[in-house]
This record gives C-alpha cells, sequence and structure tokens, in this order.
C-alpha cells in the first residue's frame, strides 16, 4: 500500500495547459474522470497520452488534470487523489464543511485516525464497490479521495505519505 501511496499522490505542480480556463472545476465521480476510469492500466493511460512519467512529481500525472492525482497498485488505476478545486458531483471540495459532507452522505461511515499520529480522521462515503474518502479535521475536508472503496479503506487503515 506505502508503495501505491507514495506512487501517485500528493499534490502536484501545474504541468500542462489542459484547455480548461485558469480555475476550471474538475468533477470527479465514483467512476473517475470523463476519460479515465478505475481499473485502467498505467500502459493503456500512457498509450492514450493520458499518463505522463516525464514530470518531476511524486509519481506520475495525468496530463489535463492537474489537481488530480493518480494511485496505482498492480498496475492498474485504483484511486484518485483530489486537490483544490476539483469536486464530488455532489460539490464537496477541500474546504467543505464536514456537516456538510454528512448531509450529502448520510450512510459515511465515520474512520478515527489513531491516537498520537498526525493523521486526520476520515469519512468513507461507499456505494457498491467504489467510495469516496474524505479525510477532515473535524471541521472541515482536508483531502478527498475515491476510487474502489477497499483500497482507499486500506488507504486509510495503513496510513499514506503524501510523496
Amino acid at each position: 500500500m506505502t508503495a501505491a501511496s507514495v506512487a501517485g499522490s500528493g499534490v502536484h505542480p501545474d504541468r500542462s495547459v489542459s484547455g480548461r480556463p485558469a480555475g476550471a472545476v474538475q468533477v470527479v465521480g465514483l467512476d473517475g474522470l470523463p476519460d479515465i476510469e478505475f481499473g485502467d492500466t498505467e500502459s493503456e493511460l500512457t498509450r492514450r497520452g493520458i499518463l505522463r512519467t516525464d514530470v518531476m512529481a511524486c509519481g506520475p500525472t495525468l496530463a489535463g488534470h492537474e489537481t488530480v492525482s493518480p494511485v496505482f497498485a498492480e498496475d492498474r488505476l485504483v484511486l484518485l487523489w483530489l486537490g483544490e478545486p476539483a469536486r464530488t458531483p455532489e460539490g464537496v471540495t477541500a474546504g467543505t464543511p464536514v456537516e456538510q459532507v454528512r448531509a450529502h452522505y448520510p450512510a459515511a461511515v465515520r474512520l478515527r485516525a489513531p491516537q498520537g499520529t498526525y493523521r486526520f480522521d476520515g469519512l468513507l462515503a461507499r456505494r457498491g464497490d467504489r467510495a469516496y474518502l474524505f479525510l477532515h479535521d473535524g471541521r472541515t475536508v482536508r483531502k478527498i479521495i475515491t476510487g474502489y472503496a477497499d483500497w482507499a479503506q486500506r488507504l486509510f487503515t495503513e496510513g499514506h505519505d503524501p510523496c
């Protein structure tokens, strides 16, 4: 899991021109992005020119998706880390109050960070085999991770490395 976390998490510098106006918001659903789906392979995304490894960052980056970072496991896309201003279809983004998240996802399961760590608590909003993991400080969302529910749960349980 640590390798998966290191391979694609964290904030990446702005590295390409996406064709979207500056400040455009990317909506990331439980299937992924319009041109990127969970389960896609690294080689397929590279062949299509979406996955970039030629940029100085924590790991591979997604061309045209400057605020979204991929996490791969066993050559498959399993999670996406969302940076501001990327959001869920319900409008949740970094900075959204936790109460608002609970209103949009009333069945979300509360996850407590281990005591004595500097990790955030979480809310896991699961639908089938997919989920949103909202990491928060008790008041506001700090980070959103979406993808396969088991991988999101595993990332939360085992911890994560932003880079």
